[in-house]
């Protein structure tokens, strides 16, 4: 923006203002009053350009003249985001969860290893307090995932696994599936402590990770969580099975004692 100012007493004169800003917002300071004004910028008025920190960056050009200068200001904003408190202090074996699928992957794919979800809300006062000694627990036992789950953005899914209190913990190991759950806050850390100290041993599973149960599976495909197709579960497939084996002998039975009353009928005939 190019805008012509009258010449001030001080003969070092900085002129800035907003890209966006009219002419009539533009103002003039000199040396003596940009100090009290803008006392963090670091300031040195011989044609360099000043800088403003913590993401907020301001460049100015300096101009001396007799009577009257032309002054060409650009400034620039740029505002981060503050990290939220359940963004703090991860580890890198803690893990976001977006979807039921992206859940039901990261379980599977935990091999042999310790998976913790922990359930959370950002507005969970319980949550917030608990959140750095989880990452301090996470940060002491490496081998171990912790899978975080936004109880607020996965409300759908976490009803269906029967979350209906916060923070809610949940472990698992391989093909043991689910190992424990409960609930706990800064004053019961101990029993977090407890249920690590008892399942974080490694191990070695026999057979692929379980992860969630079959019904809860079933109960997320079924309100479209899911968008796998799930093949039958084995405890559905033996009740089956069972069924069919059970149905095989009684009907064995009904037709033996068919048999011996069609010969005992053929009996009675004859001796008529």
């Amino acid at each position: 923006m190019n805008e012509t100012f009258p010449s001030s007493k001080d003969k070092s004169v900085v002129g800035f203002c907003s890209s966006r800003a009219p002419p009539s917002q533009v103002r003039v300071l000199t040396s003596k009053s940009i100090s009290k004004i803008l006392p963090a910028f670091s300031i040195h008025f011989k044609g360099q350009s000043l800088a403003v920190s913590d993401h907020k960056s301001l460049t100015l050009w300096h101009v001396k003249a007799p009577n009257k200068f032309s002054i060409n200001a650009q400034a620039s904003i740029c505002v981060s985001r503050a990290m939220r408190w359940w963004e703090k202090t991860l580890k890198p074996n803690m893990i976001e969860i977006q979807s039921a699928q992206e859940l039901v992957d990261a379980l599977r794919n935990g091999g042999d290893r310790l998976v913790i979800l922990d359930f959370y809300s950002p507005g969970c006062g319980g949550c917030k307090s608990l959140h750095p000694k989880i990452c301090q627990l996470a940060e002491l036992n490496p081998n171990a995932i912790f899978l975080k789950v936004n109880y607020e953005e996965l409300k759908t899914m976490c009803h269906s696994l029967h979350i209906h209190v916060l923070p809610f913990f949940k472990f698992y190991r391989g093909s043991e599936g689910h190992l424990c759950s409960f609930s706990c806050t800064n004053a019961t850390i101990k029993k977090f402590k407890d249920a690590l100290a008892k399942h974080g041993t490694d191990r070695c599973s026999l057979g692929p990770a379980k992860g969630l149960d079959e019904s809860e599976l079933l109960k997320l495909a079924s309100i479209n969580e899911l968008s796998i197709n799930l093949p039958l579960p084995s405890a559905v497939g033996e009740e089956v099975e069972d069924l069919v084996m059970q149905s095989s002998i009684d009907l064995s039975g009904i037709l033996s004692k068919a048999g011996e009353n069609k010969t005992a009928l053929q009996g009675e005939g004859a001796l008529l």
